[in-house]
């Protein structure tokens, strides 16, 4: 549903906030959502109160949406009301009563380093898709770290010459420059020669990573070539573009590297955000140890 008033905050959002255009699109299905929910019970949006707002929640439980979902649209209402209250549109902002669900703490799906090694093999036997792409793909965005939205925003112009590393952009429009391992800097000389092949010359992209026809793969495409590799691993895992993320992480705390680097090379704001890491380095070894132990028994085997 269409409102004024929500249109002109995401355009504050994109014009002044410099906010994404995931992240845009993100608080812009979250508030259509609760104007929606307003509409239909003949509210107005703009001046809905803290008893409608925790109807909404009441209402997204109830259709079972996940506590980290819920609190995203809170985040997005709170910032809307926020910008309201800021620009004069209203006198208080109805969320101030509200509180976030609790979440339970999950530990993100990680490979470990032997089933990563295997994983990134996959497209050289499976006989899919586009071999050389996507071993490149896979190794890049698990030897550097990447988000998805880094991934598909890489351009062959922010390569270093000897393919040893890039520049990125963020979250926040925060640039890092992250490394390739050799392993990737050989997948992507290769990669690269083929890319050139499929490039149309009536529209060129400046891209790292395309598709089969030739234009800048997209964020969904990914996730789709993740997922029919992770069909072919037979790894009993919730496997998804993020994990190599994760995997990248864990395998380096693994290693002994400092937390505050691993920080630096995620792109993490805030350290508290990549400590988690350091849980599933302790998860990880638990785990071990209740293989190895002979009376490690429940204790060890925890979960």
């Amino acid at each position: 549903m269409n409102n004024p008033a929500v249109d002109e905050y995401l355009s504050y959002l994109k014009a002044v906030r410099g906010v994404s255009d995931l992240t845009v699109e993100a608080y812009g299905n979250d508030l259509s959502r609760f104007v929606s929910y307003c509409e239909n019970r003949e509210i107005d949006a703009e001046k809905a109160g803290p008893a409608e707002l925790q109807g909404f929640i009441a209402d997204l439980h109830s259709e079972r949406i996940k506590p980290v979902s819920v609190n995203r649209a809170l985040s997005s209402l709170r910032g809307f009301y926020r910008w309201m209250l800021r620009f004069g549109r209203r006198a208080d902002n109805p969320c101030n009563a509200l509180r976030n669900l609790r979440t339970p703490k999950t530990l993100p799906a990680v490979l470990w380093e032997g089933e990563m090694a295997s994983f990134a093999e996959l497209p050289g036997t499976a006989g899919i898709l586009w071999p050389a792409r996507d071993r490149a793909l896979i190794l890049v965005m698990y030897s550097a770290g990447l988000r998805i939205s880094e991934l598909v925003s890489l351009s062959l112009s922010g390569l270093d010459g000897d393919l040893g590393g890039a520049r990125v952009i963020g979250k926040g429009d925060r640039e890092r420059y992250v490394f390739f391992s050799d392993e990737a800097r050989t997948a992507l000389a290769e990669y690269i020669v083929e890319r050139k092949t499929k490039i149309k010359a009536e529209r060129p992209t400046g891209r790292l990573f395309i598709n089969r026809k030739g234009g800048p793969i997209s964020v969904p495409g990914v996730r789709w070539i993740i997922a029919r590799y992770v069909e072919r691993s037979g790894l009993e895992k919730n496997i998804h573009p993020h994990s190599l993320r994760h995997s990248f992480a864990t395998h380096l705390v693994n290693s002994g590297c400092d937390v505050r680097v691993v920080q630096e090379l995620l792109g993490h704001a805030s350290l508290s955000t990549t400590q988690r890491y350091t849980h599933v380095s302790i998860e990880g070894l638990r785990k071990v140890y209740a293989k190895a132990h002979p009376h490690a028994g429940k204790a060890g085997g925890k979960k």
